[in-house]
């Protein structure tokens, strides 16, 4: 079936280790700690509108979170969509743990494992069922902006979270599975090593300070 793609997989692969390479330059800025949400890049206040607009940005701005998501997909590929529809529920829940019981310590440093939690999965076979408390702690994390806010603009938020992260999972999985290429174990192994780096590195970070 890959003959119909002669050559594809070398620029495939290629692309998206570049893509990767591009999101851990942005994370090494100054400024990629604060940018993880709309509210304070554009000085906004907390109202249903600019609520759900800051749920639907904050996991394309924050580069650990969209790594997690774009990497979900390369261990959904073989799973049905209720699968990952199933792990969009837990993010949610996590998030709603976290308005409830926040100060998790060393947050942020296990949102950064958890890439390496993925890159383990697909290079080594750990169990697939470990993404569930991985995507809770990432909704966990992507709650503490909003500690404060009203009713409102908080239950916008976690609806823009739900529609964002959805839409992510979606495009991701449609551009993997039209693309035999893209879904070979090569490509697979190639950007799991890549995660796994990033994630060890931004766990590092993340401890040291």
């Amino acid at each position: 079936m890959t003959s119909s793609l002669p050559g594809s997989r070398g620029p495939v692969t290629k692309a998206a280790v570049l893509l990767l390479a591009a999101l851990a330059i942005l994370a090494l800025l100054p400024e990629a700690a604060q940018a993880h949400h709309l509210m304070h890049l554009l000085h906004l206040k907390p109202t249903p509108l600019t609520g759900l607009l800051s749920g639907m940005a904050h996991p394309v701005l924050g580069p650990d979170h969209l790594l997690f998501l774009l990497a979900l997909s390369l261990v959904g590929l073989r799973h049905r969509a209720s699968w990952m529809l199933a792990l969009l529920v837990t993010g949610l829940a996590g998030s709603c743990l976290g308005l409830v019981l926040p100060g998790l310590p060393a947050a942020e440093a296990l949102v950064s494992f958890s890439l390496v939690v993925v890159a383990l999965i697909l290079l080594a076979g750990w169990d697939r069922r470990l993404l569930f408390p991985a995507i809770a702690l990432h909704g966990y994390v992507l709650s503490a902006m909003v500690l404060g806010w009203n009713a409102a603009p908080i239950a916008t938020y976690l609806i823009g979270l739900l529609i964002s992260q959805g839409a992510l999972l979606l495009l991701a999985l449609g551009a993997l599975r039209h693309s035999a290429a893209a879904c070979s174990a090569t490509t697979r192994r190639t950007l799991a090593a890549v995660l796994f780096g990033l994630g060890a590195a931004w766990t590092w970070s993340a401890l040291v300070g």
